[in-house]
């Protein structure tokens, strides 16, 4: 949403994958034109396998989720993983032009700018990091981990969820002697100038808040529970699902009022399944499910409902709406906008609470949740109970507090700040004429976007 907006205002052109496996080509094919124009690039199925089922998604997703015990560093994906960013690169400047501002997005293109700038490109790049950053002992993990701070160097500005996550990224370039710090903020690589902040990405609130306001009727209709808790994730192993269901089987054996029966309504669309270790969660969560409501259930009541499939976004608002709270235990999460949808959908004047794990991003604002350690099982299960007896005046109180973090971070302000920033920056290899100056050079608002 947030890129279609800038790409509707500024003018501009969207680059992407294509969805189906084909023959490896330097050309970009045309796949849209209104508002703008949709160009895409197709990987063959052996990229698919090396480049995306594998380096970027059994090597960077791992790492950058402090999981390098699943790290694979099977040679091949590191290849391909390189060529596809160069292939990608050459084809990108084909069709640039002097004044065109490029956006790259997320762990699938770390190395872009480096192999456009071997190109030649001198255009303002700037890279947007959408999962969390890795820590400077994970970056050991990498086959050459050298070479990580070079790629991000090669942008003009780099951008991540959180503070927390820039002071990781700034770590990293304290601990390489190739880098020096400027007294603007910027940081000096070698012949390259990089910038580095925190643009937290948020939702439309405003569109989220009337899709949970829609229909009255139920999103269950003639099955509504009496009483749920809402958890929606992609079915990863960065979500803390098993240890959220665990915890919440913990809840209901230490409940003080046995004839309450809250359900866990478990939302985990499939993400990734040809990669071994979301086949493993799958089965996990499966197992943990199964036995839960084998211990717990009544015949009318299953503690959970667990759906392995999505759901439409409208009806999803309004399953939120009427949930008495939300469950995001994210072993590492870059934001988590479930926490921020939870938020928008609910009623001003009887709202529910959010249980957020302290460790998503989402954690750095919205800071009267109810935040808890998602290792901890018993935590999450104390939560549980606290938010479901919490009085509405405290409810109310920490629904405004939330309410009005979420609208401060909302996606369009997001896409205008971080644009914002690259247009302030130095073109790459263009240096100050002082560099104790603390001004940006600015460059014209409306240069077009390729994102």
């Amino acid at each position: 949403m947030a890129l279609h907006d800038a790409l509707a205002e500024r003018g501009g052109v969207w680059i992407g994958a294509g969805p189906e496996p084909g023959e490896a080509s330097e050309a970009l094919e045309v796949i849209g034109r209104d508002p703008y124009v949709r160009l895409a690039f197709t990987l063959t199925e052996t990229e698919q396998h090396d480049y995306y089922l594998g380096f970027s998604n059994s090597v960077l997703w791992p790492l950058c989720h402090r999981r390098g015990d699943l790290v694979d560093l099977d040679p091949d994906f590191e290849a391909a993983y390189r060529a596809v960013n160069a292939r990608l690169a050459r084809a990108i400047a084909k069709v640039l032009e002097a004044d065109d501002v490029l956006w790259v997005h997320d762990y699938h293109l770390f190395p872009l700018a480096q192999a456009l700038r071997r190109l030649g490109v001198t255009n303002r790049i700037g890279f947007f990091l959408h999962i969390p950053f890795p820590t400077l002992t994970d970056l050991a993990v990498l086959p050459k981990p050298s070479d990580f701070a070079r790629w991000l160097a090669s942008y003009n500005l780099v951008g991540f969820q959180t503070r927390a996550d820039t002071a990781r990224c700034l770590e990293m370039f304290r601990a390489d002697p190739r880098a020096e710090f400027m007294t603007d903020g910027t940081v000096k690589f070698e012949d390259k100038i990089v910038r580095l902040g925190a643009f937290p990405i948020g939702i439309d609130t405003e569109t989220f808040a009337r899709d949970a306001e829609g229909s009255e009727e139920s999103p269950f209709r003639r099955d509504a529970p009496e009483e749920y808790l809402i958890g929606v994730d992609r079915l990863d192993y960065s979500k803390g699902l098993p240890n959220r269901f665990n915890a919440f089987a913990r809840y209901l054996e230490e409940r003080t009022d046995p004839e309450r029966r809250p359900c866990l309504v478990q939302i985990a669309p499939p993400t990734r399944e040809a990669v071994q270790a979301y086949q493993d969660i799958r089965r996990e969560l499966e197992e943990i499910s199964g036995h839960i409501n084998g211990a717990y259930a009544e015949l009318d009541w299953t503690p959970i409902r667990y759906i392995h499939r999505a759901v439409d976004r409208s009806r999803l608002a309004r399953i939120y709406r009427h949930a008495r709270a939300c469950l995001v235990t994210s072993l590492a999460d870059g934001m988590n906008l479930v926490a921020k949808e939870y938020v928008a959908a609910q009623q001003p004047d009887d709202p529910g609470v959010l249980i957020l794990s302290r460790f998503a991003g989402a954690a750095e604002d919205l800071t009267d949740a109810l935040l808890v350690n998602p290792y901890d099982e018993a935590d999450i299960a104390r939560a549980i109970a606290v938010a479901l007896d919490m009085p509405l005046e405290e409810r109310v109180d920490r629904y405004e507090s939330c309410i009005q973090a979420v609208r401060d971070t909302d996606v369009r302000r997001w896409s205008k700040q971080f644009l914002a920033g690259l247009d302030r920056t130095l073109p790459s290899f263009e240096w100050p004429k002082d560099e104790f100056s603390a001004g940006w050079p600015l460059s014209a608002p409306d240069d077009p976007l390729i994102a």
